[in-house]
Parts: C-alpha cells; structure tokens; sequence
C-alpha cells in the first residue's frame, strides 16, 4: 500500500549543474530552486558581490537566511553581522537594509513579498516568486544566459522545464 502523492522521479536540484543567474539583480547572482507564485514561497541561493547593498525593503511575510560563505549585514543591525554558519529568522513585518561589503552567499526561503523602497520612502518594486520568475527569465533572455531549471509546483509539481505553465518570456 502506497501513500501519498506518487512521483516517478525525485523533485532534486544540484545548483553547480544548474547554475545561476549572473546580475540578476546589480551584484546579486541568483539560482532559484522553488518558485511558487500560487503561495508566494520562494528559494533561492543567493550571491552577493562585495559591496553590494540592497534598497531598504518590508518583508509580507517570514524569511529563513542561512549564510553558506562570507559576510553581511542589516544597516540597521550592525552589530549583528551574519558570517558562514549563521541562520537568521526574520518575521513577517521586519524592514531593513542588507549590506554585504566582503560578499557573501547563502540559501534564502521566503514566504510572501519583498517591498523595496527608494532613498525617499517611495515605492521601488515589489518582489514576490511571480515577479523573481519572471525578472529570471527576462534577464536570461536578455543576457543570453541558461536559466537554471527550478521545481515549479503550482498545478503540476515538476520541473521549471517539464511543467506546462511555464512564464512565457
């Protein structure tokens, strides 16, 4: 007796085979493995170029960060800098500043939007696993990069690549 959902095959990622989106962001390099845009939750392994700050920004809902190399920092924050090794739990309704001034790397999970501001307080963007897919794949297409394949759940629970409600960008 078999119970549960059936798979014919393991829904697993290897980020050096898949690779990664260079600048997807200006120095951030991204390689997403789970983009949800039903429920808003979405992974990704992230890189940051030494000197990279991301605008200040308003989480919708929980971020789990666990730093796999390097250094980084909430400017508001300072002396709670994240190192390798360090997981760090943010709880919906948390703003900051992610500074990296040595570069650094980790696994990012977030569920629901980042809403990223300007220097003013105005509305930048707002980031979400809808608005990540699709930035990913107009950056491939653009810049002539693979996009790395992803685990899509959504209606069909597959790959970015076998799954038929794929963004057509």
């Amino acid at each position: 007796m078999s119970i549960g959902t059936p798979q014919d095959y393991l829904l697993t990622l290897n980020m050096k085979k898949e690779g990664e989106i260079k600048n997807a962001l200006p120095g951030v390099h991204i390689t997403p493995f789970y983009l949800n845009s039903e429920t808003g939750v979405w992974v990704i392994y992230a890189r940051f170029e030494p000197n990279t700050q991301l605008p200040e920004h308003f989480h919708t809902g929980i971020v789990h960060f666990y730093t796999t190399a390097g250094s980084w920092m909430y400017l508001e924050y300072p002396d709670d800098v994240q190192t390798a090794g360090s997981y760090l739990f943010e709880p919906a309704g948390s703003t900051h500043t992610l500074r990296s001034d040595e570069g650094a790397e980790g696994f990012i999970m977030v569920e629901g939007a980042n809403v990223n501001f300007n220097e003013d307080g105005s509305l930048m963007f707002i980031m979400d696993a809808g608005w990540i897919e699709q930035m990913l794949h107009t950056v491939a297409k653009e810049t002539g990069q693979k996009m790395p394949r992803y685990i899509k759940p959504n209606a069909n629970n597959d790959f970015s690549d076998k799954a038929t409600n794929n963004p057509t960008v």
